[in-house]
């Protein structure tokens, strides 16, 4: 039976708390914050596309606020994938400003007639989200930061403002998916996407 779909936020108001910059190329950008607080990072991109990570510092004049739950929009970007021997389709939906924050909405349609092993490839294990989409990023090519999934928590107690996902999608399954980033600065109007195994989306829009 599927897992149900994460809110995108656990309750139903949290400090919102977010990562400078890091200094350090190659290390994975995100970490757990002070339980029941939404954290997320920012870091410059490494040369291997990795980010640097950041000690979590609260955002100067950060306030309390509510996130809407995650919507499915119009298709902004899309591509045919071939990813664990399966045929898929995936559709960017929407990458939306709230506030301090950003949320990414897609789909993943299993087309073929295999099966998606998903495992974790799509998960950031080293902080036990394997089964979830917290290993994606948003990736600010011009500027050279790379923003990483929000998360509530230490590991191992440590949640991500995303969806999770059962192991396999069946054949002719689609699959809703979202995730809550600290949101670029108002100039940055376009960005990549990167959903690991899925690929890297270039020029989204922000809106």
């Amino acid at each position: 039976m599927r897992r149900g779909i994460t809110p995108a936020v656990a309750a139903p108001v949290l400090a919102i708390v977010l990562a400078g910059c890091g200094m350090l190329p190659g290390q994975q950008g995100g970490g757990g914050g002070e339980e029941k607080q939404v954290t997320g990072s920012t870091g410059p991109v490494g040369s291997a596309g990795t980010a640097g990570s950041a000690e979590p510092s609260e955002a100067a004049g950060a306030a309390e606020q509510k996130v809407a739950p995650a919507e499915q929009g119009e298709v902004i970007a899309g591509r045919e994938v071939k990813a664990g021997g399966a045929d898929l389709t995936v559709q960017i939906t929407g990458l939306k400003r709230q506030g301090r924050l950003s949320t990414l909405t897609w789909t993943v349609t299993n087309k073929g007639e295999e099966r998606w092993q998903m495992s974790s490839d799509m998960g950031d294990t080293p902080d036990g989200l394997g089964l979830t989409v917290a290993g994606i990023s948003l990736v600010d090519p011009v500027n050279g930061k790379r923003y990483t999934v929000a998360r509530t928590g230490k590991y191992p107690k440590a949640k991500c403002l995303c969806s999770d996902y059962d192991v396999f999608t069946e054949p002719g399954e689609v699959l809703p998916l979202h995730a809550t980033f600290a949101a670029p600065p108002p100039d940055v109007t376009k960005i990549n996407v990167d959903l690991k195994v899925l690929g890297v989306f270039t020029d989204v829009p922000i809106s």
